[in-house]
């Protein structure tokens, strides 16, 4: 995906997103069929729906994206562990997981480095992704750079700059400053905000490897 961006088919690009607290199974459903109509590279939805979405994608190339801690991260390591083991179990393809800003926040940083690593283990088993959501709207540069270096340590396979639920969400200048320091290896999804086509190829060239976002129908009209 070395196209420039005024070349890029946006598509593979795209986890269509859905993970508002009173999303339906109908609506679930279309978003499933819409995306597999556009070619999307994967849906991301609540852990509620994976065996669902599952039954409904069937052997197609859809990827199911679910999240864990989400949307806040403060849950405890534990918690994140089972959440991660059960998505995994009913089907789930990626695990994008809030990491505990709290935690990080108050310095914690062998906390943070240990959550990663047993989520990070846990995915690996099942050799699926594993996203790591920093919430960069509530980070300075230089928590930005100690974070993605503890990602870098671990070796996560994505960095993933918002929930898009905490205000906030992707830049350019962010996406910049992430793949300045992350190895070539572990990619960048960027989200929160994402709703014009122009803005999501900047995105792109600027480094980001994914988009999330809950339009990607009009981003593909655009």
């Amino acid at each position: 995906m070395d196209k420039k961006p005024r070349d890029l088919e946006l598509a593979p690009y795209i986890e269509q997103t859905l993970l508002r607290m009173d999303a339906t199974k109908e609506e679930i459903q279309d978003l499933c069929i819409k995306a597999m109509g556009y070619k999307f590279y994967g849906v991301c939805i609540p852990p509620y729906y994976v065996k669902f979405v599952r039954e409904i994608i069937k052997d197609n190339n859809l990827k199911i994206i679910t999240v864990v801690g989400f949307p806040m991260g403060y849950q405890t390591m534990m918690a994140k562990q089972e959440e991660a083991k059960r998505a995994l179990q009913d089907g789930a393809d990626e695990i994008d997981m809030v990491m505990n800003v709290a935690a990080f926040k108050s310095k914690e940083y062998s906390y943070i480095k240990e959550e990663l690593e047993n989520l990070a283990t846990i995915c690996r088993l099942k050799s699926k992704p594993l996203k790591v959501i920093i919430e960069v709207s509530l980070l300075s540069e230089e928590e930005i750079r100690k974070i993605c270096e503890i990602c870098a340590e671990v070796k996560v396979d994505f960095v993933k700059t918002s929930t898009g639920f905490n205000g906030g969400g992707a830049k350019i200048e962010h996406i910049k400053l992430m793949r300045k320091i992350l190895p070539e290896k572990i990619k960048i999804k960027a989200s929160g905000g994402i709703r014009q086509k122009k803005f999501a190829e900047k995105l792109i060239k600027a480094g980001a490897s994914r988009i999330g976002t809950s339009a990607g129908e009009m981003l593909i009209k655009d």
